[in-house]
């Protein structure tokens, strides 16, 4: 009988020899790395975080019988979603569509697998989106603020980062003959998004000016420019989502870049048959069959709120509609003979729409996200594609105030009466005045200096309505507890109990058969499968 010891020594091993896995199948992407003037060195082998995380996810898989491979990945992050936000959007999808709310379920819900995750970076208690989306695409714990760069470098530093770089999924997949893509509702060179392709010890080096003297002097890329010359595969197949201006020079529309450089002429140079588009018309025209890669920029700054872009009429596709044409456009990709694809879909501005303390406009884009996953649900095989919705942190929004089943989700709150019915009293504070439901920890709908307003259900449910908070901020911040993990799919079994954020990397890896327990054959006869 094998003691625990033992035990735990083999998986050691194993984990080993998976390590030696993942640098051979990034070893070509280094070489055209170096060839093009950039240094990658993956880090994670000594990190103790990619260590820990890939024996976690070995010993939950060993538990478990043999499982199909996926083929494709669509990670869905929803920027923010905490487990508060996806119970009120739940509610309010629900109350939307007729019913009461509570009773709803949203299409991830119904997934078969789920899990909590534990979103803490390497040097802060409540993360951010930089380091957590980090830890998902590399498969270890970094700095807040900072875009896979190991946590043993310093944050903000130039000097010496390269050789502290982390190389992520979609650098490994590229190189493995995969296809990828990004959709995001915020800048493609925001935190989430650029955690896909982007190294930086700093996420606000959005483009070249963003970059302090120290960074320019000593050579660092930024961000959107990184995307442009990511240097992995054939690049990255499908990008779309906001922040045109950090590619166009000043001058040009919005551009905000410094060098003079027109990033996306020079990325149609580098990808000739590819596409450029910069209106949601322009996205529906597009053939799949006919286009090698997809560029979508279609704001200088981040994508409408979806309820904006609607009551706007605003040329931009929602998030369900990109996401359909990603999908499309890697699959026509898997037909031309890619192994595969890994989609990263993010709907960011629900983190936004908290940050501003407006609960209307993060349930919007939370209802938007959903539609997204939907969408994916129905364009893809649930026996070879693996989808996973989950968030990359949590914000301080509470539900709360024992307001009646179907009190609307955005309303006052009112009273159960003594028999048990919906009253339609006002529940009031100490002060005599109602209360939201809906509420903040902090944020800017705090005013201490000032009586609490005497509120009604109409100014409450008004678009721009910020809750109330506790604690004066001119933004609200992140909260430091568990997200939620929902999966379907091959490999989705793995979403089990409380995990670390990283080891969804691993999860990823796993559910592909690229790493089933170190065994290069075995990684080999997987590729060969596909």
């Amino acid at each position: 009988m094998i003691s625990k010891r033992n035990r735990r020594h083999r998986i050691l091993i194993a984990v080993i020899a998976s390590a030696a896995l993942t640098s051979a199948i990034v070893h070509d992407g280094c070489r055209r790395a170096a060839a093009a003037g950039t240094t990658t060195t993956d880090m994670r082998l000594a990190d103790p975080t990619w260590r820990d995380a890939a024996v976690a996810v070995a010993k939950r898989a060993r538990q478990l019988p043999p499982r199909r491979r996926a083929r494709n990945i669509i990670l869905f992050i929803g920027d923010g979603m905490g487990v508060s936000t996806v119970t009120a959007m739940r509610i309010y999808d629900g109350q939307q569509k007729g019913g009461s709310g509570e009773e709803n379920f949203l299409p991830f819900e119904r997934f078969p697998f789920s899990a909590l995750v534990k979103t803490y970076n390497a040097n802060a208690q409540v993360p951010d989106s930089a380091g957590t989306a980090s830890a998902m695409m590399t498969g270890v714990k970094v700095n807040i603020g900072v875009l896979n760069v190991s946590a043993s470098h310093p944050s903000g530093q130039c000097a010496g980062s390269r050789k502290a770089w982390l190389a992520t999924i979609a650098e490994e997949l590229e190189d493995a003959g995969f296809a990828t893509g990004i959709v995001s509702t915020a800048r493609l060179t925001h935190a989430t998004p650029a955690a896909v392709y982007a190294h930086s010890p700093s996420r606000a080096w959005e483009a070249d000016v963003d970059l302090t003297p120290e960074a320019r002097e000593k050579g660092c890329a930024d961000i959107a420019r990184q995307l442009i010359e990511f240097p992995h595969g054939d690049g990255i197949d499908v990008a779309m989502g906001g922040g045109r201006a950090n590619f166009l020079p000043r001058g040009q529309e919005s551009g905000r870049r410094g060098d003079g450089r027109d990033l996306v002429a020079e990325w149609q140079q580098r990808h000739p048959g590819g596409r450029v588009v910069h209106t949601g018309h322009e996205l529906a025209a597009v053939e799949p069959a006919e286009t090698g890669h997809l560029l979508g920029l279609f704001t200088p700054s981040h994508m409408a709120f979806d309820a904006d872009r609607r009551a706007g009429g605003l040329d931009q596709p929602s998030l369900a509609e990109m996401t359909q044409a990603a999908i499309r456009l890697l699959q026509a990709r898997n037909a031309k003979g890619a192994k595969g694809y890994f989609l990263m879909v993010e709907g960011g501005r629900i983190d936004h729409a908290h940050h501003m303390g407006n609960a209307f406009r993060a349930l919007s884009d939370g209802r938007a996200f959903t539609r997204a996953v939907a969408q994916a649900r129905t364009m893809t095989d649930e026996n070879e594609t693996l989808i996973l919705a989950t968030a990359d942190h949590s914000h301080v929004f509470v539900i709360a105030g024992y307001p009646p089943r179907g009190n609307p989700i955005l309303g006052l709150v009112h009273r159960i009466a003594p028999d048990g019915r919906p009253s339609p009293e006002l529940r009031p504070g100490r002060d005599g005045k109602p209360y939201t439901t809906l509420g903040y920890w902090n944020g800017p709908g705090a005013h201490p200096e000032e009586p609490r307003p005497a509120l009604d259900d109409q100014t409450v449910q008004a678009p721009d309505y910020r809750q109330q908070a506790a604690v004066p901020l001119d933004a609200e911040t992140h909260g430091g507890e568990d997200v939620p993990l929902y999966a379907s799919g091959p490999g989705a079994v793995l979403a089990r109990g409380v995990i670390e954020q990283n080891e969804i990397y691993h999860m990823v890896r796993r559910a592909l058969g690229l790493s089933p327990a170190g065994d290069r054959q075995g990684d080999d006869r997987a590729t060969r499968e596909r």
